[in-house]
């Protein structure tokens, strides 16, 4: 398959799905759709509304597990190296503290919503 034929036919597909994805949602709009979403505030009320320090706790949790768990992702290629038994330690470290620190934050109530 020859790179002229190859662009030609990715750009069809790209444009078949852009003309699918205008064509495909239903466009009736009401009450509940045209209104404001504020994280289930209020969004008629006032703006100096206090802002729960829990959805950054939430937040702040996620990205550090996210983070721990995205260094495991080389595991694999790492088994295959001259020394296998310190990829597995390393691993074994990694998981450990990430589950020490599902503990902690459980039993310090970081984990409940509401009190």
């Amino acid at each position: 398959m020859s790179m002229t034929s190859m662009f030609i036919a990715t750009t069809a597909i790209a444009i078949l799905l852009v003309t699918i994805s205008f064509w495909l949602p239903q466009t009736t709009p009401d009450t509940e759709k045209l209104s404001p979403y504020e994280c289930g505030f209020d969004p008629l009320g006032t703006a100096r509304l206090p802002f729960s320090l829990r959805f950054f706790l939430v937040a702040i949790l996620f990205l550090l597990f996210d983070l721990e768990i995205a260094l495991l992702l080389p595991i694999p290629w790492a088994i295959n190296s001259a020394h296998p038994t310190l990829t597995m330690l390393w691993m074994s470290t990694i998981i450990t503290l990430l589950t020490l620190g599902l503990i902690y934050e459980w039993l310090a109530g970081g984990l409940e919503w509401a009190e």
